[in-house]
């Protein structure tokens, strides 16, 4: 992002009209902060994998299918995989998870500028029709391309994710990733 683009988000934030056009508070926050942040360093690669950072620095995964008060259930996922000796996830709580909603007018800014993005698919009856609908939506409104699935503790790969990813990329060339 460029140092005008931060300028013009940090305008845009201030600004009365920010609260008209409907974005979440939490989607303009993170703006706020890629931009501020943006102009100190420069993000990291989408080719980074998570386990060569710095201990210090931290990851931003932007997550969609969950409102913000529930962000809680993909953390517990993330520390389950670490328990499971998951390397690529390294400290769980390096992982700030940020709610992203598909209507957001953000959404082709913000899977332009942030590498690491995952979809919620739930374990219930109707999961598969959700995560569906949320897919062609990010793909409809240029949304990201790649993400992970992330999912509850104890979903097998086979039926429910296997078929999300397969309609996924053949429907909608979008790769998801699954790691059940």
């Amino acid at each position: 992002m460029s140092i005008d683009q931060a300028a013009g988000l940090r305008q845009w934030a201030t600004s009365a009209r920010a609260d008209e056009t409907g974005c979440p508070r939490h989607v303009a926050e993170a703006l706020l902060e890629l931009a501020a942040g943006t102009s100190a360093r420069r993000p990291a690669p989408a080719s980074a994998s998570p386990a060569s950072a710095s201990p210090a620095s931290g990851f931003t995964l932007m997550v969609v299918g969950l409102p913000t008060r529930q962000l809680e259930r993909a953390s517990a996922t993330f520390r389950y995989w670490a328990g499971l000796g998951r390397r690529w996830v390294g400290d769980p709580a390096r992982w700030r998870m940020v709610a992203v909603d598909v209507a957001s007018p953000h959404l082709p800014l913000l899977a332009a500028q942030q590498p690491r993005w995952a979809l919620w698919v739930d374990s219930d009856p109707d999961a598969f029709r959700r995560a569906w609908r949320l897919l062609v939506r990010l793909a409809e409104r240029q949304g990201p391309r790649r993400l992970l699935a992330v999912h509850p503790t104890g979903m097998g790969r086979h039926g429910l994710l296997d078929n999300l990813r397969q309609a996924a990329w053949a429907y909608l060339g979008i790769d998801l990733v699954v790691l059940a």
